[in-house]
């Protein structure tokens, strides 16, 4: 890929936009040299008015998302992408979230442009564990923990039971759950099954990941093993 169409991609703006960069000789080496559209290069030697490109093509990012903002592009109100640079929402392919986190939800949301990977850590195959903290609306009764993992759960309107999910009382009225299946709004409607409402519902780990200190609101790029604990 030549140089103009990778920044481009990156969202610096259109084909037309970007050349106009080359043309003010804002786009230069690490050194200073202007570089020619469509010169060969490394991403981290180039410079667009002296500041480093954004992260590269298939990174994950971390993002603590909080409650309010939605996964989408387009939905009215909070995004997630309000939380994120502006040009995130240009890059193509996408930077997409790695499954979902509803308005009401919390918590560690994983973002890629890497297609593949995302797909391979959503699919259902992987049973990747999820990690989430609960406050409910009345106290627990103690048999939970009991059914969650019988296996034989059946949510309604569905016809398939729910996958076993461990469940850690932290409290009269504050659990952690561990699922490794990802169901519509699968936390809530399994307390629902069981005469109870989850009133705040926060995840805070996705596999070997764990939130560890970033701040609600706030975005990191995964290193690479970051990203391994997560194949």
């Amino acid at each position: 890929m030549k140089l103009i169409q990778y920044l481009s991609h990156l969202g610096y703006g259109s084909r037309r936009a970007v050349q106009a960069l080359f043309a003010e000789q804002r786009v230069t080496t690490a050194d200073g040299r202007t570089l020619d559209p469509l010169a060969s290069f490394h991403h981290e030697a180039v410079r667009i008015d002296g500041e480093c490109l954004d992260i590269a093509p298939g990174q994950v990012i971390m993002l603590h998302k909080p409650v309010a903002y939605v996964c989408s592009t387009q939905d009215a109100g909070r995004l997630i992408y309000d939380l994120l640079p502006p040009r995130f929402r240009h890059r193509s392919p996408l930077i997409s979230p790695i499954g979902r986190l509803d308005r009401d939800t919390s918590g560690l949301l994983l973002l890629t442009d890497d297609g593949q990977l995302n797909h391979r850590i959503t699919s259902p195959r992987r049973h990747l564990p999820k990690v989430y903290e609960a406050s409910l609306a009345a106290d627990l009764r103690g048999d939970e923990g009991e059914i969650f993992a019988s296996g034989g759960l059946l949510l309604e309107t569905e016809t398939t039971p729910l996958t076993a999910a461990a469940l850690e009382v932290m409290g009269p009225r504050m659990a952690r759950l561990t699922l490794t299946e990802g169901r519509y709004h699968q936390v809530r409607r399994m307390f629902a099954a069981v005469g109870n409402h989850v009133e705040t519902l926060h995840r805070v780990a996705i596999g070997g990941l764990v939130l560890d200190g970033l701040a609600l609101g706030q975005w990191q790029v995964l290193t690479p093993r970051e990203v391994d604990l997560l194949r």
